[in-house]
């Protein structure tokens, strides 16, 4: 572990730690920097799979217990809610899956230890660089305004904890997993607005006009053409005029025209998006409700993975974060996930212990051990 040029010393030392630079190798995946705020809006405000998956990372994610040691650590109460009532781990998570950025501000009492701990949005911190390329300060900026966060908050008290997806391309930045599915949430959004075009006109392509006008080389005028346009509009376009008779006038008539099986086929499409967004957050599509994806045997199974492959990994990057971060005011932390707790899990945690139990050449001891029984939480 780095933190800036400087090697973090080992615990229970009270090491002289700069502010940390973390990087998160879990499902990070796509770029989130340019066009964030449009990223978010167009994938997680208004695509109901984007925002489901997140949703049910994230939220796993908070609610999972932490544990402590020494048994309950006072900085259980800072880890266990964020500002606004909301889990800190939750938003820490959810910025980090949409963003690949999460940065997290230390707010003290009079006594200089750590009252609160608040997540900033990521997409208003620029990280601030040295002539040598190391971050010394964060600006957080807010409308007009902004806000000069150093990397050492003084005496080297960390400044600002950033904790980042893994990101090949980029020294300071994380890397999300919004713009990896940014293809697939345009697909999806797309098919959507289509379909519901077509339910907006009877689910059918209206038709034709066609003028017949009966001696050779006579045409409309472009007068009659645009009135013709606009009563067409106004009076037969749109859910409520659908199946509303059509009175022609000398010269016209109507041709209906007709989409094929395969042009209203939007139910695949739509499925095939959502699927491949399900993927880029690491969520398996059986949980999204997604029909015809038979990867997994049962919802239980799915559930399980979805535990084993995304939320721990990141929950354990997570409490390696704040464990490191929160030394410089407790030396002796150390924060855990109680892994036995989490219902998702119970059917591994009693495959283990009637493994270790039938093992008749353990102690003991022995079998408390691997059970975790003897970690002193």
């Amino acid at each position: 572990m780095r933190w800036f040029g400087r090697k973090a010393m080992p615990a229970p030392t009270r090491a002289p730690l700069a502010r940390a630079a973390i990087g998160w190798m879990g499902i990070a995946n796509g770029g989130t920097r340019g066009g964030y705020e449009a990223q978010v809006r167009e994938g997680y405000e208004h695509n109901a799979y984007a925002q489901r998956a997140v949703r049910i990372v994230a939220e796993s994610a908070g609610s999972a217990p932490v544990v402590a040691r020494p048994a309950g650590h006072e900085a259980l109460a800072l880890i266990g809610r964020g500002a606004g009532g909301r889990s800190l781990i939750e938003s820490i998570a959810t910025y980090l899956l949409l963003h690949g950025n999460a940065y997290v501000q230390t707010v003290t009492d009079g006594a200089g230890r750590p009252a609160e701990l608040m997540v900033l949005r990521p997409e208003r911190v620029t990280v601030e660089l040295d002539a040598n390329g190391w971050p010394v300060a964060y600006r957080y900026k807010v409308g007009e305004r902004v806000t000069r966060i150093p990397a050492d908050g003084g005496d080297e008290q960390p400044g600002l904890l950033h904790l980042k997806a893994m990101n090949p391309l980029d020294d300071h930045y994380g890397l999300g997993s919004l713009g990896a599915a940014t293809q697939a949430i345009a697909v999806h959004n797309a098919a959507g607005r289509w379909h519901r075009a077509l339910l907006d006109n009877a689910a059918r392509p209206s038709g034709a006009l066609v003028y017949d006008p009966g001696e050779p080389g006579a045409s409309l005028s472009p007068e009659q053409f645009d009135r013709l346009k606009e009563e067409m509009v106004q009076s037969f376009q749109g859910a409520a005029n659908a199946g509303r008779p059509m009175l022609l006038e000398g010269g016209l008539k109507w041709q209906s025209l007709s989409l094929s099986p395969a042009d209203l086929d939007f139910t695949e499409t739509r499925a095939a998006a959502a699927r491949e967004i399900a993927l880029s957050f690491g969520v398996p599509p059986m949980l999204l409700g997604l029909p015809g994806d038979n990867t997994y045997a049962n919802y239980q199974e799915a559930n399980r993975a979805l535990w084993r492959l995304t939320v721990l990994p990141l929950l354990d990057r997570l409490m390696w974060g704040l464990e490191a971060y929160l030394r410089f005011w407790w030396p002796a932390l150390s924060l855990e996930i109680d892994r036995d707790a989490i219902p998702a899990l119970a059917a591994d945690r009693a495959a283990l212990w009637a493994q270790v139990s039938a093992a008749d050449f353990l102690s003991r001891e022995e079998k408390r051990t691997l059970l975790g029984l003897d970690h002193g939480y």
